[in-house]
């Protein structure tokens, strides 16, 4: 059902193509973005939609010069959510150079939002990346670290305590580190693009003021293997169908403690467990 729902989203892309195709560059701007559907939104190898699809979509305004705006949109399900629109809706912004031949240098900061959600669950996030390409292989390496702030600190020890609704420790402050890699390359010959992540996380152990975390077990890895397919051979040439396998290291008695905010509604079951994820995106 998931795949027959995303190959008619695919359609759908498709008959907007023309749409996209009226974007250009104006002046010493560019303008490019993406919308697209997954069948589970995982944020750091943790599901942000319940094991659920999820419609996402990102707009980018760069400038010659180096400057760049962007923002970039999710709808939420189960962990993370904060009530209003259950929408995450990131803020960027940046500056990417090349350093030397063909090293590129990006540093940013990104401000997670979550639209008419309860207090205490947005957060800023800075970030520098460092790419480069080596024959038919792209590298990409990225370090991000949110210094302390009071959506990222421990207020609840359990899962337990959160349901009193009365915080272990009202107000605590916690930073996050997340350290990451990605490759990718195009199978010559095919419309096909391999790609690979992994990502280590070191945060708050605990429960946030939301019953949340973005590191839930306070440091854990997750990575991804997954391939691309483009469908511009057959004249769609914005779309794109991915699959990708995604996994953490979080052990099943690990997050126990967070039970059951840090479960799927659906059967309790760890929402950081393996995963097979497909995607249909639209680029412009």
């Amino acid at each position: 059902m998931r795949f027959q729902l995303l190959a008619a989203t695919a359609l759908s892309l498709a008959a907007a193509t023309p749409a996209f195709a009226q974007e250009e560059a104006s002046g010493p701007f560019t303008v490019s973005g993406s919308v697209g559907m997954v069948s589970d939104y995982r944020f750091r190898g943790v599901s942000q939609s319940d094991e659920e699809l999820a419609v996402q979509g990102g707009i980018t305004i760069s400038h010659e010069s180096g400057l760049y705006v962007a923002t970039w949109g999710s709808n939420l399900s189960g962990w993370g959510t904060f009530g209003g629109s259950n929408t995450e809706l990131d803020i960027v912004g940046g500056f990417a150079t090349e350093v030397s031949e063909g090293v590129k240098l990006d540093v940013g900061l990104t401000w997670y939002m979550y639209p008419g959600g309860a207090s205490e669950t947005d957060f800023a996030e800075p970030y520098i990346k460092l790419s480069t390409t080596f024959g038919p292989v792209n590298w990409l390496g990225g370090i991000a670290y949110a210094p302390k702030q009071q959506a990222l600190g421990k207020w609840y020890n359990n899962a337990t305590t959160y349901a009193t609704g009365i915080p272990d420790n009202p107000g605590a402050k916690e930073d996050n580190l997340y350290i990451w890699g990605d490759i990718s390359g195009a199978v010559e010959g095919t419309p096909i693009t391999l790609k690979a992540h992994a990502g280590y996380s070191k945060g708050n152990s605990g429960l946030g003021p939301n019953g949340t975390s973005v590191a839930p077990t306070g440091q854990y890895i997750d990575w991804m293997l997954g391939a691309d397919f483009s469908l511009a051979d057959l004249g769609l040439s914005p779309i794109t169908l991915g699959v990708a396998y995604t996994d953490t290291n979080i052990k099943t008695s690990d997050g126990t403690y967070l039970r059951p905010n840090f479960g799927s509604t659906k059967n309790g079951k760890p929402i950081s467990g393996s995963q097979v994820v497909f995607s249909i995106s639209a680029a412009f």
